[in-house]
């Protein structure tokens, strides 16, 4: 069976955008996904990369252009500057770990959730009663939220390090157990062919 290293933040708008179709090619695949949520600007800080805030005026238009095409061609809405942005992403990332140690819901359906919840709904994915929400949607208890706060952040850490340790320097960013890598939503056709060929 073929697996995916799933690296990804909460607060990224091509993440959202890439919707549901990571969970179908591996559906299809019989690939395993292990879901590494991890804090972006840290990464960015480790990698050479630059927080949206920080580019020049030209990237930061760009990037805005990018994001209401990719909304409409992906048929996923999404405020461009949504009110809770930036915002903490701990939280929503801690709930998602906890999640997936728990098990019995669905981790996928979590991670879209938490997404759609800061980028087409406008809430603050680091209010717990939006992250209880979201867990309960996706068939987790709410009470995760609360749970395994320590095992959290060591495991968000560790994602970080493991990461930069990958060559992983962006958001969403596959890796393959053979090793191959793939950077953003627009890379989801290659992942799946890539797949494919592995048999």
């Amino acid at each position: 069976m073929a697996d995916i290293d799933y690296f990804f933040s909460t607060l990224s708008p091509f993440t959202y955008l890439a919707g549901a179709r990571l969970e179908e090619i591996a559906g299809r695949h019989g690939a395993g996904i292990s879901y590494r949520p991890l804090d972006i600007m840290a990464l960015f800080a480790r990698t050479g990369g630059t927080a949206p805030a920080q580019r020049h005026e030209s990237r930061q238009s760009y990037r805005l252009e990018e994001l209401a095409r990719l909304s409409a061609k992906n048929g996923l809405p999404l405020h461009l500057r949504p009110a809770h942005f930036p915002t903490n992403a701990a939280p929503s990332s801690y709930a998602i770990i906890a999640a997936r140690m728990a098990g019995g819901g669905d981790l996928g359906g979590l991670v879209q959730s938490v997404l759609r919840a800061c980028w087409a709904e406008e809430k603050d994915i680091a209010e717990d009663a939006v992250v209880r929400a979201c867990l309960e949607g996706a068939g987790f208890d709410p009470a995760l939220a609360d749970r395994g706060l320590l095992q959290g952040a060591e495991t968000y850490a560790a994602n970080l390090e493991e990461a930069v340790k990958r060559g992983v320097f962006g958001s969403p960013f596959y890796v393959t157990g053979d090793g191959a890598r793939f950077w953003g939503q627009d890379r989801l056709e290659d992942l799946d062919r890539h797949l494919a060929a592995l048999g």
